[in-house]
């Protein structure tokens, strides 16, 4: 693995563990796969030597996190915090625009993980999750075509666009 992709993964696994989206094992595992890229820092060798015991290693992560980030030159996101939202919101944005996911796991994901409540960043996918639903239910949850959802896709997609600032490409579609 190379250094950069090392530093982006732990980088990604930090913001996500800090909205919930994540786990404290996956922001080790990332450490431990920094280690092994040739990154060190004092800190990150503690980070990456925590146990990930359930229900134990939440309590380490907040610990140590901060400090092998900073260590690392990385950003550092407040577990729940407005920043670590936005933030998560614009990776998992970056992931639609990638196809890696599809645009309904990402109003699924900023309804579960932001919720209403968080960032007024998310209420757009919000609403277009609940548009989701609205098409499940009319169908009765049964399965029903694509074109049904292709212009909440489309939507979702305009959307993901405009969390990363590319206004112009998002009123195009």
């Amino acid at each position: 693995m190379l250094c950069q992709d090392a530093l982006a993964r732990l980088q990604d696994a930090a913001v996500f563990w800090s909205v919930g989206s994540g786990t404290a094992a996956q922001v080790i595992e990332a450490a431990c796969d920094c280690l092994t890229a040739g990154i060190d820092s004092p800190t990150l060798g503690i980070l990456a030597g925590i146990s990930p015991v359930k229900g134990e290693e939440n309590d380490e992560l907040r610990r140590w996190l901060e400090g092998a980030l900073s260590e690392l030159s990385l950003d550092y996101y407040g577990e729940g915090s407005r920043e670590s939202e936005e933030e998560a919101l614009r990776l998992m944005a970056r992931r639609l625009l990638a196809q890696a996911i599809t645009p309904r796991d990402l109003t699924s994901w900023a309804y579960r993980f932001i919720s209403h409540d968080g960032t007024p960043l998310a209420a757009e996918l919000i609403a277009l999750d609940n548009a989701y639903d609205l098409v499940d239910a009319v169908h009765d949850w049964q399965p029903h075509t694509s074109t049904e959802t292709s212009k909440i896709d489309a939507d979702v997609v305009g959307e993901a666009k405009r969390l990363l600032g590319d206004a112009t490409t998002a009123e195009k579609d």
